[in-house]
C-alpha cells in the first residue's frame, strides 16, 4: 500500500503542473518553461541522489551495484530523453487545449501505451484487475476529456502534443520498471533520468527566451514546476513503481487529470459539465478500485 500512495501522491502533484503554467506571467512558452522545469528539478534529482548514495556507501551490510553496462545505460539515457520530449509535448496540450482537456489526453493515454508496451517486452499480460480498473478509468477520462470539450473545437495539433506527451509518460514508466528489476535502486534510476535531462535541457537553454524568470510569478512557478513536480513527484513515483508494475504505476498517474481537473476548475474557472462530473465519480472509482486490488507490494531489489 505505501508504494500505492507514494505514486498518487506523485500524481496529485504532477496535476498541479498545468494550473502553475496557466497562473504564471504572460510571455513564457511551452518550450521555454520545459527547459526551466528540468534544469531545476533534474539537477535536484541528481543531487539527492549524489547525497544518498554516499550515505548508502558508509553502510558496510550495503550491496554492490550492479555493473552498468550498455543496456541500463541506454534505459537510463531513454527516460532523460522522454522526460525532455514530454515537456514541450504537454506544454504545447495546455496551452492550446486548456488544462483539463490537455491533461487528461496525455495521463488518459499513458497507462494503455504503458501496458501494452510492457506486455511486448516481457510477454506477460497485464492483469485482469488492472484491465478493470484501466477500462473504468479510461471511461471516467473520456467522459472528462468530451465534458472539457464542449465549450469548443480542440486543437489537432494541440491534441497531438498531449498523446505525444502520454506516450513519453509510458516509456519512462516501463524503461523505469526494467532498471528497478535489473536491481538498480529507485534513488539511482530517477536521478539518472533527472540528471540526463537536466544536461539536455543546460543544452537547450541558449535557445530559450527566459526573460519572464525576472517576474516573481515567473521565478515561483519555476521554482515549484522544478522542485514539486519534477524532484519529489518523481521520486515518489519511482520508489512506488519499485513495488507495482509500469502498468499499474501508469493507471495510478490518471489522479493527475483528476487533480488537473478540479484546479483547473476551481482555480481557473474552466467549465465542468454534466459530463465531466460524472467522468471525475468514473475515474476515481477506477483509481480505488487499482488501489484496493494493490494493496499486496511487490518487492524490489536495492543496491548498494
Amino acid at each position: 500500500m505505501p508504494f500505492v500512495i507514494a505514486v498518487l501522491a506523485a500524481a496529485v502533484l504532477f496535476g498541479t503542473t498545468g494550473t502553475s503554467q496557466a497562473l504564471g506571467p504572460s510571455g513564457t512558452t511551452p518550450f521555454a518553461v520545459g527547459v526551466m522545469r528540468l534544469l531545476i528539478g533534474g539537477v535536484a534529482l541528481a543531487a539527492a541522489t549524489a547525497i544518498a548514495a554516499r550515505l548508502r556507501r558508509r553502510r558496510s551490510a550495503a550491496p554492490a551495484s550492479p555493473p552498468l553496462t550498455a543496456k541500463p545505460l541506454a534505459l537510463m539515457a531513454l527516460t532523460a530523453v522522454a522526460l525532455f520530449v514530454y515537456q514541450p509535448l504537454f506544454f504545447a496540450g495546455t496551452s492550446a487545449n486548456g488544462v483539463a482537456l490537455s491533461t487528461v489526453i496525455a495521463l488518459g493515454s499513458a497507462p494503455v501505451m504503458a501496458g501494452l508496451l510492457e506486455w511486448a517486452l516481457t510477454r506477460t499480460p497485464p492483469s485482469r484487475l488492472w484491465g478493470a480498473a484501466t477500462a473504468l478509468s479510461t471511461v471516467g477520462v473520456a467522459l472528462l476529456g468530451i465534458g472539457a470539450g464542449d465549450s469548443g473545437s480542440a486543437d489537432p495539433v494541440g491534441l497531438l502534443s498531449s498523446l505525444g506527451a502520454g506516450a513519453s509518460f509510458a516509456v519512462i514508466a516501463v524503461a523505469q520498471r526494467r532498471l528497478l528489476d535489473g536491481g538498480w535502486h529507485p534513488l539511482t534510476v530517477v536521478g539518472a533520468m533527472g540528471g540526463g535531462a537536466a544536461v539536455i535541457a543546460l543544452a537547450a537553454l541558449p535557445f530559450s527566451d527566459v526573460t519572464w524568470l525576472t517576474d516573481p510569478r515567473g521565478a515561483l512557478m519555476a521554482v515549484w514546476l522544478g522542485l514539486a513536480t519534477v524532484a519529489v513527484a518523481y521520486g515518489l513515483f519511482t520508489w512506488g513503481l519499485g513495488g507495482l508494475k509500469a502498468a499499474t504505476a501508469a493507471t495510478l498517474t490518471l489522479g493527475e487529470p483528476l487533480t488537473a481537473s478540479i484546479l483547473g476548475i476551481a482555480v481557473l474557472g474552466e467549465r465542468l459539465g454534466a459530463l465531466s462530473a460524472v467522468g471525475l465519480v468514473v475515474l476515481g472509482a477506477g483509481l480505488a478500485l487499482l488501489a484496493w486490488g494493490s494493496r499486496t507490494p511487490r518487492p524490489f531489489a536495492v543496491e548498494g
